[in-house]
């Protein structure tokens, strides 16, 4: 983890990033639940999913969430601030034993409230180790200007 000051004038649309991997494990789900309180059979109950249409334990939407978006976290800019995230969607499951990584493009920028700042959008996608899109979300950023 680095710290590397990126302005606004400095995001280029469509220019793209992508992570290193992640293998999900079962301690992942253990220690998500613990977290969360969501102990849902789905998540914890190998047994009752193996009855179950995907006859497996599907990994927690927000822990991919969490994990995907950790793992853009290698660089600092202490020139943005993240607003949050939009459009957040579950695509396809996640069982123990996937490996995630993230693919990150500037999807849009635009003006901000403040003359000193402007805003870019970060498409995120995650993705499993046979290249299909897990999870997808918005980025939005408040990001200042060099000139303004």
């Amino acid at each position: 983890m680095y710290f590397k000051s990126t302005f606004f004038e400095d995001y280029q649309l469509q220019e793209k990033r992508v992570t290193l991997g992640r293998t999900i494990t079962e301690t992942d789900f253990v220690v998500h639940a613990g977290h969360t309180g969501d102990f849902f059979p789905h998540h914890m109950d190998a047994e009752w999913c193996a009855t179950q249409p995907f006859k497996q334990r599907i990994a927690h939407g927000t822990m991919i969430f969490s994990i995907g978006i950790g793992l853009t976290a290698s660089e600092i800019n202490p020139e943005a601030m993240s607003k949050g995230y939009d459009k957040l969607r579950f695509v396809k499951p996640v069982f123990i034993g996937d490996t995630i990584h993230s693919e990150i493009s500037i999807s849009e920028k635009g003006d901000s409230k403040r003359p000193e700042y402007g805003t870019v959008t970060e498409h995120v996608e995650i993705i499993n180790q046979h290249g299909e899109v897990v999870l997808v979300c918005d980025h939005l950023l408040v990001v200042k200007k060099k000139i303004h």
